[in-house]
């Protein structure tokens, strides 16, 4: 895809370029298989996991038996916040990318999105409006907190590891989690159709919900696929911090439905050290990265600023 650079070094698309994706086979995990009493059943998810993992940096989960009413009611709210007068949402246009709590707008003329990013873990942060919503966005991330542990756990058994490798390596009990939303408008009059450009996340597994179908795109063997969702479905990104395959995803904006998304990035406690595992290093074979704190590597990415590249390159040893 063509591209040009701007001043700042943003990714800039012409009106030539075509953001029509594929609707390929993401692969879809059935949640139930994994969480089964039955090995047989529990070891074919771990196998498929792992290989969707390697293959693509990302996967589907189906039937994970999160109620209905956890998924819809934080979107219903997100919106009734973002539909609130500016001013009262510019109290959260901080500048600091530490602030617990941030609010902002893409480049209206270049990036259609409006976003509040949310600390939500070890202690929990949220916007005091609208009301009610601490109390509803609260239960949807331990919930899907709950699921992605439980994913963690099936990749940590897909590596050979034991179970629970990754959430105690990781000190996962005080994981340094945030919750993004999204606002994407319809675009109906305007040739703008990008909400994020192309990039990849710091964390270990990114856990995304969203209202309506379609708009998320992610490559794969140089295609983008287009990430058809379902109501119920989740869609499961890997990111930085498993180095399976970190996933390159974008987002192009639906031209007639306003849409949300809602990811959960599940990381590391700050003060954790990633590093490559011994597991995987011993007999004479390198680290390839440098080991340092998670809040040393978000640090690096600016606490999360999409910038369409990793940071890995910056520790790449």
């Amino acid at each position: 895809m063509a591209t040009q650079l701007l001043t700042n070094g943003s990714p800039l698309y012409t009106t030539k370029d075509s953001f029509s994706g594929e609707d390929g086979a993401i692969p879809v995990l059935d949640y139930s298989k994994l969480v089964s009493s039955d090995p047989s059943l529990r070891s074919l998810a771990v196998h498929d996991m792992g290989r969707a993992c390697i293959d693509y940096g990302c996967f589907i989960v189906t039937n994970h038996a999160i109620p209905d009413t956890v998924i819809k009611r934080p979107i219903d709210k997100l919106f009734e916040f973002f539909d609130l007068p500016e001013d009262e949402k510019r109290k959260y246009d901080h500048k600091d990318p530490t602030d617990l709590i941030r609010w902002g707008k893409g480049n209206l003329n270049h990036v259609s999105r409006e976003f509040v990013k949310m600390a939500v873990h070890p202690t929990f942060h949220c916007a005091s409006s609208p009301p009610g919503f601490s109390e509803i966005l609260q239960e949807y991330t331990h919930k899907v907190r709950e699921l992605g542990i439980e994913l963690l756990g099936g990749i940590s058994t897909a590596l050979g590891l034991e179970r629970d490798y990754i959430e105690k390596k990781m000190n996962l009990k005080s994981g340094y989690d945030f919750f993004t939303a999204n606002d994407y408008p319809s675009r109906q009059h305007s040739e703008n159709r990008i909400g994020q450009f192309a990039h990849i996340d710091p964390s270990l597994i990114i856990l995304i919900i969203q209202n309506v179908s379609g708009g998320l795109q992610v490559e794969h063997n140089g295609k983008w696929l287009n990430v058809n969702l379902k109501p119920d479905w989740i869609f499961v990104n890997v990111a930085d911090h498993l180095e399976y395959k970190s996933a390159l995803h974008r987002v192009v904006v639906n031209n007639e439905v306003r849409r949300a998304t809602l990811p959960l990035f599940l990381g590391p406690s700050l003060d954790t050290v990633v590093s490559p595992a011994p597991e995987f290093t011993d007999n004479g074979r390198s680290p390839a990265y440098l080991g340092i704190t998670y809040k040393q590597y978000l640090e690096y990415n600016n606490f999360h600023v999409i910038d369409g590249k990793s940071c890995l390159n910056q520790i790449r040893l």
